[in-house]
This record gives C-alpha cells, structure tokens and sequence, in this order.
C-alpha cells in the first residue's frame, strides 16, 4: 500500500480562525480523503503555532497567561475544523512537551555541527509578519501587507546558517528534486535566492520574549519562531510513532506569505540534519475582499465559523474549491457562493438525484451495459487530482452530472418507464457520489447510501435552497 503524508502550515494563535487557514486546511482534506478513496494510507497533520511575541503581547493585553489565552484560540480552531468536516488524523500544538523536546534536540544537533553560532541581528522587523524585512521588501518605508514601519533592531540572537545551504538548494529547487508549484512559484525563488541567502536569527533573549521554547544550549534565550513551527512536521509523526512510515511529506500546502521561508529555512534545517526533503510544496493564493488580501491585520476577515453556520459545510467546501483556480488568486464574496449552491449543487445535482430515484422507485432498475458510464472521463479526473487542479477536478466531476442529466432529457424514462435507461442512471449517479466523496463528504454519503440500496427511494432532496 502507497503511503501518502500531507500537510497544512501550523496556524498562528494571536486570533479566532480565518478562511485562508480554513482555506489551506480544506484542501488538504479533499487530498487526503481522494487518496484514502484511491486505496493509500493516508496521514493528514494540521495543527497551531503557539510561541512567539504577538501571542505573548496579546495575552498580556488580554490580562492572561500565554498558554491559556493559546488553549482558547486552539479550541476555535478545532470547531472551526470540525464543522468544515477535516479529516485530520492529528492536530498538533507547537505546545506540546513531546514537540518542544523534539525542537530541542534538533536545536542542539545543529549546534554541535557548528551551524548555529551566537552573533547580532540587525534588520527591519515586521510584528505583523513575525518576520525580517530588507530594505529592498518595504514600499515607501512599510510593510506592504501591514502598512506599518517596521521597527529596526539589533541585538544579540543565535543564528542559523542558512547562507551555507545556498548553492545546495539552488541545484535542488531547478532540478525539480524540491518541486515546488505552481511553477512561477519555482522561478521566483530561484530569483531569491540568487539573490543570496542570509543567516537567519533562530533565538530572542529570554528577557523580551519569554513566550518560547528555552534554547538548550542557553537558558538566556528563547527559540524564535521558524525551527519551532517548522519541526511540527517531524515532531507531528514522531509523536505518533509514524515517521518512519510516512517521511518525508509528499505534499505541504501553504499561501504565499510563508512560502519563501517554507523553500529555504526549513528544507536547509533538513538538509544540516541530513533528512530526505518534502516531495512537493504546493503554493496557493490569496483571497481579496475589495482588493485587498484577506488578514486578521488589516480587519477584513470572513469568518468560516459563520459562513458554515450559515450554509452548511458541502455548500462552503463546493465553492471554496470551484470557485477559484488552485494555486492562483481569488475573490470571495457570498453572493457567489449562494449563485453556486442554487446553480450547481441544488439544480444541477440535487436535480439529477431527486428525479432520477423517483423514477427508480415508481419503476425498478435493469442490469445492462452501461454505456452512460463511459462518458466519465475518469482518467482525466484522476491527472487532475494528481496535478493538484482540485477546481478543475471538481468541474469534470460536474460536467459529467450535466451529461447525466442530458440523457434524462433524451431519453425521458419517465415516459418509456425504461428499466435499462434508469440502471445506466443509477449507476452513474453512485460513481459521481463516490467520486465526490473528497469534496462534499455529506452529500456524497447520501448519494452513496441511497442509490447503492436495494431498493432506491426519493428521499429528501439533497439540498435546500439558498436565499
């Protein structure tokens, strides 16, 4: 049996949860139950990053301990999950002991390999981000996703040097061996990192930021943001005692804003402790809300607790994956999502199921060859998957279900009452629920259960509706 390791980015908890988050998540669940559908063990792993200083701020604003404020985000983040139906088979928390010892030991190996060394870092940096800017970053003096100056600082940290890994990487990233996609994500990284590489502060003394994983080799200073959440991925199967089956990950979902660090920091810290590299990094885009990337700064979030509360998670997850091109930038707005459930899911598929059974249970099925079926581009759905177009996937899928219910049409088995027509009908129905399993798991579920019945009955219709 294949082995297939998937994962999200760890997400920050200085807040409730955002769609980019739930957007990342909910893709990485249509992978991981289409591979779970395609017969592979699967390990899906999500999870929270929870050190740092904005989380340290903001629950001193808050009037609480760190990692109480962090336990209340984290539960919100596990509803939110939850309601979306993720099929995560582990959520980690970067607050976990067995984690931190993890993060510990790592830190340690590289620094009895000369590869962390105690110096100044000197930089521009965003609180936002949580990140160094250069110069060369900033427009008119500011972040350009904050629109904030960032502050400039020196002082003393542990660095990491990355600028060794440079050349190495390089070869690694064109060769395709560290693939990472969309492509144009591949040649803007080598463009960076032409651009040279510089050694990264991987520590904050304790005294500023207390909020941290204590370095082990000096109990003056706090591991600072990157080796902490990027060895979730290690530590998130070594915790489950899985890593020697899953490693390394075949694919890792991200957006944009993390994906430099993603394609440098952390396949340099694998590559210093000799680990095989991720298979793949799978860069997606942003949404915008009048133009602007949705982020918790800027205030303009759309929370995904709401909108499933709202509408339900099938009707979410539809048009989160159909209605933008995977890997590429998107709007959102719920306009959209209402024109998609009563366009696509209630009349198209919703349509197509409630006729179809009706039909079945006024007048019984027929074994025949099914040459309905055939229309199925099935392979075609599968490239797709493999290539990571979930939306294009998706919109097969739906081109089938609009070839279904073309052939009601023609060939008008309420009329002939044709016994053969309806088993075409009925079985092709159970292959587009199947199929769908990944993307709408609750409808699927009943498409699945009701025509795979011996006796097929109407039922309710699939879905309600939308105002």
């Amino acid at each position: 049996m294949k082995t297939f390791y998937i994962t999200t980015p760890i997400y920050y908890t200085n807040g409730p949860p955002h769609l980019g988050g739930a957007y990342t998540t909910l893709a990485a669940d249509i992978l991981a139950r289409w591979n779970k559908l395609k017969g592979n063990d699967v390990f899906f792993l999500t999870g929270t990053d929870e050190h740092g200083q904005k989380v340290q701020e903001i629950a001193e604003k808050a009037g609480k301990k760190p990692k109480k404020f962090v336990d209340e985000i984290v539960k919100k983040w596990k509803e939110a999950f939850k309601l979306l139906n993720i099929s995560n088979d582990y959520f980690i928390r970067t607050t976990n002991l067995e984690h931190e010892k993890e993060v510990q030991n790592m830190l340690q190996q590289l620094y009895d390999r000369g590869l962390i060394y105690k110096g100044n870092y000197q930089s521009y940096y965003c609180v936002g981000c949580e990140q160094y800017l250069t110069k060369k970053d900033l427009v008119d003096g500011k972040c350009p996703l904050h629109k904030k100056e960032p502050e400039l600082k020196k002082e003393e940290a542990y660095l990491f040097k990355l600028s060794k890994f440079q050349d190495k990487l390089f070869k690694l990233i064109k060769s395709g061996k560290y693939e990472i996609l969309p492509k144009k994500r591949r040649k803007e990284i080598l463009t960076f990192i032409e651009g040279g590489l510089e050694d990264v502060s991987i520590s904050r003394l304790k005294k500023k930021i207390y909020w941290g994983i204590p370095l082990p080799f000096d109990e003056n200073h706090c591991t600072w943001v990157w080796p902490d959440a990027f060895w979730n991925y290690v530590s998130g199967l070594k915790i489950n005692k899985k890593f020697e089956k899953f490693w390394p990950p075949n694919v890792q979902l991200m957006a944009k804003d993390i994906f430099r660090v993603h394609a440098t920091i952390w396949p340099a810290l694998l590559l210093a402790l000799e680990y095989e590299l991720p298979k793949t990094l799978f860069i997606h885009g942003y949404f915008t809300v009048d133009g602007h990337k949705m982020s918790k700064s800027l205030g303009n979030v759309i929370d995904p607790v709401e909108l499933v509360k709202k509408y339900g998670a099938d009707s979410v997850r539809y048009f989160m994956i159909r209605n933008i091109a995977f890997g590429e930038d998107g709007d959102v707005s719920e306009k959209a999502l209402v024109d998609r459930h009563n366009g696509e899911l209630v009349n198209k598929l919703g349509n197509l199921v409630s006729r179809v059974s009706g039909l079945i249970e006024k007048n019984g099925v027929e074994k025949t060859s099914n040459k309905l079926l055939k229309k199925l581009k099935i392979k075609e759905i599968e490239k797709l998957m493999s290539e990571y177009h979930l939306d294009r996937a998706l919109s097969e899928i739906f081109s089938f279900v609009d070839v279904c219910n073309e052939y009601v049409q023609e060939k008008k088995p309420w009329e002939t009452r044709d016994k053969k027509v309806l088993f075409e009908l009925k079985e092709s129905i159970l292959e587009v629920g199947k199929l769908l399993s990944a993307f709408i798991p609750e409808a699927s579920e009943k498409i699945v259960k009701q025509f795979s019945a011996k006796n097929v009955k109407k039922g309710d219709y699939l879905f309600k509706r939308l105002e």
